[in-house]
């Protein structure tokens, strides 16, 4: 039986923190209510301005990492490819994102500001104007911004310095070794909690919304016994799910569910006004971006109204709330990918479908509340916001298929949310470990249902949202830190660059390598793997040891290891400030250039001693170089690894932090 992979202080620190907000659920429901509600109204009166500007930092971060020269930098070793295919992962993103938040505010939201705008008459023209202006605003690029800093923190540090995917790992550059202490302990323990009760709250959406369709359809009762037991069935098919792993049970659900709600999209928009649409999706993107910035910085400072809690902030805290389980979701399946496409396809590819969305929906449900529906459909979004999409189906054919259809597609989102959430807790729960046992995700994932079940029955929504608000306001500082913190690991990557492209026009001077006769040699006589292996053993080992020997005598903890299966040599300088020196050498191997038909269709293989190191930077060969080439080569490497880290010999000490990066044995591909 496969035992448990936890990290004691985070796992154990979670689930009580998690207990203590379920215990006041379940043991005072009369008080929960009031209790939560005291402690959103607090977090929100001191430090309602701290969300709000911080989400405009966000997105003024991601920007600026995307169209500055850090965009160039891939999330993984520069010789990596994207693991997943460009449809899967756009598909992946969408559905990990916010699918139950479109499909129950998709009607609901404009109908609601429609109603009651916060700043235009209601039931107006210029109402209708602000109520999609906002619902962009809510669901535009400042909502992904939250979750693409914490994505591309852990998706930098996490494939490219080979951290463990734990949002401790995002503040190495800060933290250095002690994000192994309590520090690191306590920013996991935030992301744990804040991820489940930013599920929990989607999960509150979607179990209503659920229930709210099958009264609709079969005349099912909408209480709270029968939301329950949606909870209980939803977890157990995202048990199922989650048991399968994100390369079988996500991908498909995810890709199934994007089919579904273009399909829904796409007759809603044929059946509906499809000419007045078009329009309106212009018009409501002049809107959003005419007011982007005034409402990025809105407040209301100067003459508070509740709505600005109710709403936006809301909104800005659940996203917080969400972005340890979205940011870390889209940071496993974006290895591969450069900063800047990170950054423009998690920005721009659910944002612009979102838009079409909000403004296939929101402005249909207003052209039919304004005609046919005279007022009704606005009346019942007031009353009873859960029935909002089901009610406005009624005004279109085919109201019991459509409506069918949105349940399912509202369970599948369901499904995605609370499988991916568990995927993504037990990973930081874990220490980053994701080869887990079934039982440790299987109990995430009930523990979900658990928190959105007690609090839904203590307090509904309400209970939720506060508990999701409270849970956002340590994490919104955290994600400060991993801007500053990425900021640093850029720069130091850039510097990198230079120095690598300095290197190798050093290299091409006659002193850095076999001479040009030999060079010449070597390219039309390729060494054999046998020749590789020997140079290995007679010539670098020994040139490795020597260098080795000389730190050590100057106080540095070297060591070289010799792997007898692979035949690598690896040099090691382990720093407990930075990541470990690595200079290691490989034989590794790629096809010889064709010059004859025959050559091509059967390419004789060049056998190679290639470098690697601990940035995932590209190897080079080094056969043909002596041992005072390879020794001069060492130096060259080491004298750039100081200056990139910018710590004196002396700082190097013995013992390597407990997640130093370090590169394994593999082959970079050519140079």
């Amino acid at each position: 039986m496969q035992r448990f992979i936890i990290n004691p202080p985070v796992f154990i620190g979670a689930v009580a923190l998690t207990g203590l907000f379920v215990a006041v659920g379940a043991f005072l429901p009369g008080q929960a209510e009031v209790i939560f509600a005291a402690v959103q109204g607090w977090t929100l009166a001191s430090f309602g301005w701290l969300y709000l500007l911080a989400v405009a930092v966000f997105l003024g971060a991601v920007v600026f990492f995307a169209a500055s020269r850090y965009g160039n930098i891939k999330l993984g070793p520069d010789e990596s490819t994207p693991d997943f295919r460009y449809l899967s992962w756009c598909a992946m993103l969408f559905a990990a994102g916010m699918g139950i938040g479109l499909m129950y505010f998709g009607v609901g939201e404009p109908m609601t500001h429609y109603a009651a705008p916060p700043d235009a008459e209601p039931m107006t023209v210029a109402a209708q104007r602000q109520a999609m202006t906002v619902t962009f605003f809510h669901y535009g690029l400042h909502a992904w911004a939250i979750y693409a800093v914490v994505g591309l923190s852990l998706a930098y540090f996490g494939h490219r310095y080979n951290l463990p995917l734990t949002i401790r790992s995002g503040l190495y550059p800060l933290l250095k070794e002690r994000i192994n202490g309590p520090i690191g302990h306590a920013v996991d323990i935030f992301a744990i909690c804040g991820t489940l009760f930013g599920v929990a709250t989607s999960m509150g959406f979607g179990v209503l919304q659920i229930n709210a369709g099958l009264e609709h359809l079969f005349g099912l009762p909408n209480n709270v016994l029968v939301q329950l037991t949606l909870i209980a069935i939803v977890t157990a098919a995202a048990t199922v799910s989650v048991v399968t792993g994100v390369d079988k049970g996500v991908r498909i659900l995810s890709e199934l569910n994007l089919v579904m709600a273009v399909l829904l999209m796409l007759f809603v928009l044929a059946v509906g006004p499809t000419g007045l649409l078009m329009r309106d999706f212009v018009q409501n993107i002049g809107f959003y971006l005419d007011s982007f910035l005034l409402r990025t910085f809105n407040i209301y400072a100067y003459e508070p109204r509740p709505w600005i809690d109710a709403w936006t902030l809301f909104y800005w805290s659940w996203w917080i709330s969400w972005s340890p389980f979205v940011g870390m979701f889209i940071a496993r399946i974006s290895r591969g990918r450069t900063v800047r496409e990170f950054v423009v396809a998690v920005l721009c590819v659910p944002v612009g479908f979102t838009f079409i969305w909000m403004t296939v929906f929101g402005n249909t449900a207003l052209f039919l509340d304004t005609t046919v529906a005279d007022g009704a459909l606005s009346a019942a979004v007031a009353a009873d916001m859960s029935v909002a999409l089901f009610q406005f189906f009624e005004y279109l054919p085919l109201p019991a298929v459509t409506s069918a259809l949105a349940v399912a597609l509202i369970s599948v989102f369901f499904v995605t949310s609370c499988d991916s959430g568990s995927l993504v807790v037990d990973t930081i729960a874990a220490g980053g470990r994701t080869d887990t046992s079934a039982l440790q995700r299987v109990f995430w994932c009930a523990l979900e249902g658990v928190v959105a079940g007690v609090l839904l029955v203590a307090g509904g929504l309400g209970a939720l949202q506060s508990a999701t608000i409270a849970t956002a306001l340590p994490f919104t500082l955290i994600m400060l830190a991993l801007i500053w913190a990425l900021a640093k690991g850029m720069r130091a990557d850039v510097a990198q660059y230079q120095m690598g492209r300095d290197l190798t026009a050093r290299r091409a001077e006659p002193a850095a390598g076999p001479s040009w006769e030999r060079r010449l040699a070597m390219m039309l006589d390729a060494p054999t793997q046998a020749a590789v292996r020997t140079h290995i053993d007679r010539t670098i080992l020994p040139a490795l040891r020597e260098v080795a020997a000389e730190l050590k005598r100057r106080g540095l903890d070297a060591g070289v290891a010799f792997g007898d299966g692979e035949e690598t040599a690896v040099l090691k300088v382990p720093s407990p400030n930075s990541r470990d020196f690595v200079y290691g050498v490989q034989p590794a191997s790629r096809a010889v250039a064709a010059f004859t038909l025959p050559e091509a269709t059967d390419p004789e293989m060049r056998h190679e001693a290639r470098t690697f190191f601990s940035d995932g930077s590209q190897g080079y060969d080094l056969m043909g170089m002596t041992r005072d080439q390879i020794i001069s080569d060492v130096l060259v490497q080491f004298e750039r690894y100081l200056q990139l880290v910018r710590l004196p010999e002396t700082a190097l000490l013995v013992g390597a932090p407990e997640h130093a990066p370090e590169a394994p044995p593999r082959d970079p591909g050519p140079r």
